[in-house]
This record gives structure tokens, sequence and C-alpha cells, in this order.
């Protein structure tokens, strides 16, 4: 999960160099031969570059300044690789890289550098890239099984936040592990109150109410589950980590218990002030800012998240029924003001993709209009809700997908490319993928008025400037070209790559003078429009441009519907869909991930040349 938006200027404060400070270790075996007295002095030498990488580079500050002091205890007790260490999510394993090797985060979240997430192909300690949370004791739980089938020695750790326990599988893996006598497994639960905002539900309220003491021992959820509970413990008191972990070993091994859960309290953002006076998200995830002098604060950029945010406060304020909710992701896909100016009219239901779709569906059946606001790779959770709840009940519930596409830095588990072909599979969705703000303040209340379940796509960052409209037909709108003229060949754009694929077709025209070379936004691309359908069987070849699969998106069914009405003495237009490849995709700059997958202006334009065959 990452958000980069422009942090509001606060005065400076990194934790001072003093002459404590000690060297990284070169790996968890040399950290575990220093003497207790130089972990306050490695925990800053970490703060600090953790402060300095992220300033330069950008990247999720806030959750690792907070696990500095218990990454250290973790490896210091448990023998990683040999006992497993797995990260939910993986957003807070920094300082766990920096101990294992990769002190100076090399070119983190750069194309060929190191990931922002676990990654195996750079070490062995990492076990899963988990960036999407509350899998983490599901995994643990299953090593721990398949070691002990082996006869192997050691436990198997999951790091999980306090949040991850607001999602079904984190919640699921616990009522497994209280049942498997002999588990040693230890669920190592950093509850920092917060996941971007503070995390919500009776689970939440739970481990407040341990934290303030107001539970008599042995009354804990955990221990009535049939787990070990210890805690709570500091999470940035060396001593009592090393006191905890010990502890939590000696419980893991014992074969008469189930699983342990070590409650640690940690703070986002520890050791770095304007992360800590951060109200929002604590800098959860930071673009580059500088370290020294006065902040300057850049003008709010028109983004996409912030056009969605706008666009469904005015739905809210024109019609009483709307209402928006967000699994734990309010500000980061824009929701923010609504919930300053409606507060009771958006609902977070933490980490839980799943029943958001289900709780909209029954607010849809009860009358209510809800717009569920997601990151598009995290509707993948929820496929069987939208599918079997959502469509086939025929429920008006709106999904708004952030970051879909590809995303950029995040890497390989945060492209959102598989929305539009989970959308193509669904009877009666519909789909609007606007090719910049206009069009995004247009869909919004468009999808909310449309029966059925609506889906509104866009990518992350800036809206592009606005792309005209040159005619609008019942297919969509002709952005360019002679849409009234014999078409050679049609160009259909989903989405935000319409500017690229505008770029495209002049270039193309322009080298073959008398081609007509016709762009067409279809605008709502599901369900597929007739007249679109129309208009692409009267041309000589279609090519259909998309950010996400190319073999199962849009382009994919609108040349199945032109495949099927197509005859030996008709055989209809030569078609090409353009998309990403059914490949998972590193990190790397988006507009560098677009031209490797043929998708920028220029690679659309090789492509349709080769159509052509030249």
């Amino acid at each position: 999960m990452s958000t980069t938006e422009q942090r509001p200027a606060v005065p400076h404060r990194i934790v001072p160099a003093t002459p404590a400070e000690v060297p990284v270790p070169k790996d968890p075996e040399a950290l575990r031969a220093l003497p207790a007295e130089a972990l306050p002095g490695l925990a800053r030498t970490l703060r600090r570059r953790l402060v300095e990488i992220c300033a330069e580079r950008g990247g999720h500050l806030g959750p690792n300044l907070g696990v500095v002091e218990l990454t250290l205890a973790l490896h210091r007790e448990f023998r990683s690789p040999h006992e497993p260490i797995v990260f939910d999510t993986g957003h807070q394993a920094y300082v766990h890289k920096m101990l294992t090797g990769r002190a100076a985060l090399e070119g983190l979240r750069r194309a060929g550098g190191t990931s922002g997430y676990p990654d195996r192909g750079e070490s062995v300690h990492d076990v899963v890239e988990n960036s999407h949370a509350s899998g983490s004791i599901a995994w643990a739980h299953g090593l721990d099984r398949a070691h002990r089938l082996a006869g192997r020695d050691g436990v198997a750790v999951a790091v999980t936040g306090d949040g991850a326990l607001t999602g079904g599988v984190g919640l699921e893996a616990l009522n497994e592990l209280a049942a498997d006598r002999g588990s040693r497994t230890i669920v190592v639960l950093n509850d920092n109150t917060r996941s971007y905002a503070p995390t919500v539900g009776g689970i939440a309220q739970h481990l407040a109410a341990l934290r303030e003491g107001e539970i008599a021992p042995g009354a804990d959820l955990f221990t009535t589950l049939g787990l070990t509970y210890l805690g709570p413990v500091d999470g940035h008191d060396h001593e009592a980590l090393a006191a905890a972990t010990a502890d939590a070993r000696a419980a893991a091994e014992d074969p008469s218990r189930s699983g342990v859960v070590l409650h640690v309290v940690t703070r986002k953002g520890a050791g770095f002030a304007r992360a800590e006076a951060d109200a929002v998200d604590h800098w959860h995830a930071t673009g580059p800012f500088p370290l020294e002098g006065p902040e300057t604060v850049k003008p709010a950029a028109d983004t996409w998240s912030a056009r969605l945010g706008a666009a469904a406060l005015a739905a809210a304020r024109a019609d009483e029924r709307v209402l928006a909710l967000s699994a734990a992701m309010v500000d980061p896909v824009g929701l923010t003001p609504m919930q300053r100016e409606m507060p009771a009219r958006v609902l977070d239901v933490g980490i839980a993709e799943q029943l958001a779709l289900d709780t909209a569906a029954g607010l849809a059946k009860g009358g209510r209009l809800p717009l569920v606001a997601l990151y598009a790779t995290f509707l993948n959770r929820a496929h069987d809700q939208l599918l079997l709840d959502l469509a086939l009940h025929g429920e008006d519930v709106t999904i708004t997908l952030d970051r879909a596409g590809i995303t950029g830095d995040d890497g390989p588990s945060h492209h959102g490319i598989w929305d539009l072909a989970l959308a193509a599979q669904v009877p009666g969705l519909s789909l609007w993928a606007p090719r910049d703000g206009a069009r995004l303040d247009a869909a919004v209340p468009a999808a909310l008025a449309t029966s059925g379940p609506s889906v509104v796509r866009f990518p992350k960052g800036a809206c592009p400037e606005e792309l005209p409209t040159l005619a609008q037909r019942a297919a969509g709108d002709v952005l360019a070209g002679d849409a009234d003229a014999p078409i050679d060949v049609l160009l259909v754009s989903i989405g935000a790559l319409a500017d690229r694929a505008v770029a495209a077709a002049r270039s193309v025209a322009e080298a073959r003078p008398g081609l007509n070379v016709v762009v067409l936004d279809p605008v709502q691309a599901l369900p597929l429009p007739p007249a679109l359908l129309e208009l692409a069987a009267g041309a000589r070849a279609v090519v259909t441009i998309e950010d996400g699969l190319a073999e199962r998106g849009i382009g994919a069914a609108l040349g199945t519907r032109l495949a099927a009405g197509a005859t030996l003495h008709a055989p209809g237009p030569v078609v090409r869909s353009l998309g990403v490849r059914l490949e998972f995709l590193a990190h790397a700059k988006r507009d560098a991930i677009l031209a490797a997958q043929g998708l920028d202006a220029e690679g659309i334009a090789a492509q349709v040349r080769e159509l052509l065959g030249e």
C-alpha cells in the first residue's frame, strides 16, 4: 500500500548523530554478536539512514521508523532464514533488508534496484513478497507445519500489523492456528494503532483495552481462542523486546501449546518529528523531500485521486442516498474531503475488501447508492463478491479503482493490471475508463445512475491535459481521424492511454497520406456498445489499447465479439489487442514500463505499422 501526496511543512528533526552510533552489521549473525549496549546506537544509525534514503528516493518511511527496535530484536532472537520471518505487510521490511546485507537499500524502488517489499530474488531472508495485508499468519503457519512434518527444528514468525487483523484471512489463520496443538508459529502483532488512518473495529478496541490494562490476565481474545498471549510490550525498549521474544520462543517450543501471539506496541514514524507530527498517516509513504532548510510546499497537483474525491463529494451533496466505503484507505483514494464534510456517510471497514463489497450490496438493497473506493490491485481480493454478490443480484454498487494499470515504483503486487480482465467476465457490469479528469468527473455520476454494478477505473498520479473530442458518435468520442469515411485502422483506446493513441495515429497517418486512422474512446467500455461493434466491423483493421492484460481485457472481448459475427465470405477486420503481457512486472517508472510493453506512442505506432505490413 502506498501514497506519495505532498506533505505539509513542519519543523525538521532527524535523530542527531552521536558518538554512540554503530555501523550496520553485514548480516543477522553479526547482529547477534553485538553486545546489547550497542543496540541504541545501531537504532540511531538505522533511523538516520532510513530518513536519508527516503528523502532522496521516497518510500515507506513511517512504518519502518516504527519497527527499528522490533526488527533488531527479531533478528537477534530468531535465526533467519532457518527460522523464517514473514512480514505482513512487506512495506515494514526496510530495516529487515538493511540487517540482511542490504544496508544501503541501493536504488530503492528504482528499476533494477532494491524492491520496496521483500523479494526472494534479493535475499534468502525474504520469504514472501506479501505487500497485500493479512496473509502472513497463514504463510508462517504453513511453513511451520511443513517444517514439523519434515522433522526440522525452529519456529516460524509472522510480523503482522493491528490493521491486518481487520482482514478475513488473518482471522481465519488465527482460528486455525488456535486448534493446532504443538504449533511453533509466533505471531508478532505490531500494534501501532493504524493502517493508514487509525485502525477500526472491535479488535482495535480490544487491543486498546489491552494496552490500557483494562482486561484481566487470561481474559484477552487470544487466550480465549486457545493461543498463548504475551504482552503488551513496549516496541521501542530493547531490553523488554529481548525478554519478550525469548519468552515467545519458549512458549512456541512447548508441545502442549498452540501458537503464540506477542503483542508489541510501536509508534509509526518514531524518531522523526515530521512523521510523528503527521496526523493523517505518519508518513506512511512519501516522495523525495529536502533534509535541510525550509520546506517548499508545492501547489497541489490535479491528481486522479483528488478528482475522484471531488466527484464523490459532489454526488453525495446532490443525492442523500450516496455514501462511500473504503477498505482502510480513505485518504489515499481521495475520500478525505467527503469524510470531513459528511463523516457519517464515509464508512471505513478496515483492510477487508470482501466485507466492503458485501456491505455495499446490503446498502444498495436497502435503498442507498454506495460507492466503494479501492486500489485496483485490491479488487482482486474481492472478485467473488463482485461476481456473485453484486452482479448475480444486480445490486447498484459503484466501485472506483484508483492506481489502475501500471503503477510503477511499488512493483508486481501493486500494478492494477487485472481489473479489466476480471470486469470483462462479469455479466451485467458497466465500466468507465476515463481518459482525463473531465471524463472522470462525468463518469462518477453516470456510474451511480446506472443499474447493476459499475466500475470507474483510473491510473495513479496527475491527470493529463484534457483531450478534446473531435466528434461524438454513438460508438464513443472520436479523437483523431474521420469516423464518417471508410476506416483503414480503428484504434479503440481504453482509458488514460488515449493521448499516446492519438500521437501514434498521427505518426502513422503522416507517413501514409490518405490512410484514415481513427482513434475512438468508447467512454463507457462495458458492456461493449453495439455501435462500437458496428463501427469496428466496417474497418479494415482494429487495434485496441488498454492499460491492462492484453489477453483477457476489453480488447479481447471486442475481438471475440467481432469473430463471432465473421464468416468465410465476410471475415471482418484484422484485430490486434495491445496491452500488458501476461507476466509479473518489476518496479520501475510507469512511463518506462509502458514503453517496454509497447504502450507508448512509438510502440503503438510500430505495432500498427507492423499490422499494415510495413
